[in-house]
């Protein structure tokens, strides 16, 4: 029964998640638009409402993200050297060739240097979406290498 409502859990925050970023685009493309912009950049306490979502909110994702690859490394499916391997490396691969592709996309350009992230990020976070959308049609080990990727 426990796993039934993990799974539903999984699947209620992929569904929320798509149709959250749904909603943003149509807003953001819409008379809306400024009206939007606006309330993403005024103030809830000390920082703005964007601050607040790609901050704290990521953290927490990210915390969660750890705490899950940390209970793989010692309990579940990297528990060995040998089994690490191929999440380590294609974790490294996930860095470099976003901030390649970025990189190359702008340009080298100083002014844009940092922004390489983001999408690598953003793209994790959407992907763990649609994997949980999925449910359990999904081998666990694709799902465990995404989140290792996102550490």
């Amino acid at each position: 029964m426990a796993a039934g409502n993990a799974s539903n859990s999984e699947r209620n925050a992929g569904l929320l998640l798509m149709a959250a970023a749904a909603l943003a685009l149509v807003i953001a493309n819409s008379p809306l638009a400024e009206a939007y912009h606006h309330a993403l950049h005024s103030y809830v306490g000390p920082l703005t409402l964007h601050y607040w979502i790609a901050d704290a909110l990521m953290a927490v994702f990210f915390l969660l993200v750890g705490l899950e690859v940390k209970r793989e490394w010692y309990d579940g499916q990297l528990a060995t050297p040998e089994a690490r391997r191929l999440p380590m490396i294609a974790a490294a691969a996930g860095m470099a060739v976003p901030a390649l592709v970025y990189k190359t996309a702008t340009g080298f350009d100083p002014a844009l240097s940092s922004g390489w992230a983001i999408p690598a990020a953003t793209d994790i976070a959407f992907a763990l979406g649609v994997l949980a959308l999925i449910g359990n049609r999904v081998p666990a080990s694709i799902k465990l290498l995404l989140v290792t990727i996102a550490i």
